[in-house]
């Protein structure tokens, strides 16, 4: 699962990772932990994993954003962090779609949908209002996959690299109304 955060996380996971390893450990081994913990937004249990004859083949992990903001959540929260939760903060009260990745191998094949068509689901169960999902200006295949989904762009800010290196240079947030 750490490498398919990866890929949705367009390299930052591993980026972070790599400032949280201890001696001798890599940052897969940190990404795993992470993955196994039983609480936190990037947790085992937020997580729907997809397969194709055993073979893991695409992830989705989401959770439900609270209804109103936390302001003291900025308090000692790093810069690159501060456009993301931004955007989370316009988004309140959605199902919110924090990882979607599918291998390589396996893209094309409608993994994507179906796992967005479970984050539906999902959203439906929780009470929530719609979808929300914060994508790369330059990840042009999600952000068409996600169009074609009925997601809609709502807002943008700049991101702040602090050494990490991604074609970007804006968070768009995109968002989705559930029908009644």
């Amino acid at each position: 699962m750490a490498e398919l955060v990866n890929f949705a996380g367009e390299g930052l996971p591993v980026y972070l990772w790599s400032s949280m390893c201890r001696d001798g450990q890599s940052v897969w081994e940190v990404g795993r932990e992470r993955a196994r913990r039983e609480t936190g937004s990037f947790s085992y249990r937020n997580a729907v994993v997809r397969q194709d004859d055993g073979e893991v083949t695409a992830a989705l992990i989401g959770y439900a954003l609270p209804n109103r903001a936390d302001p003291s959540v900025y308090d000692d929260m790093p810069a690159m962090f501060v456009p993301l939760q931004e955007l989370e903060d316009l988004a309140l009260s959605t199902w919110y779609v924090n990882v979607l990745a599918t291998y390589p191998d396996y893209r094309g094949q409608g993994f994507g949908s179906d796992l967005l068509a479970i984050a539906e689901s999902l959203a439906r169960r929780a009470g929530c209002s719609g979808l929300s999902i914060i994508v790369s200006d330059a990840n042009e295949g999600a952000r068409r996959l996600y169009e074609r989904s009925g997601y809609e762009e709502l807002a943008r800010r700049p991101m702040i690299k602090e050494g990490w290196e991604n074609r970007g240079h804006e968070w768009v947030l995109l968002t989705r109304r559930i029908q009644g």
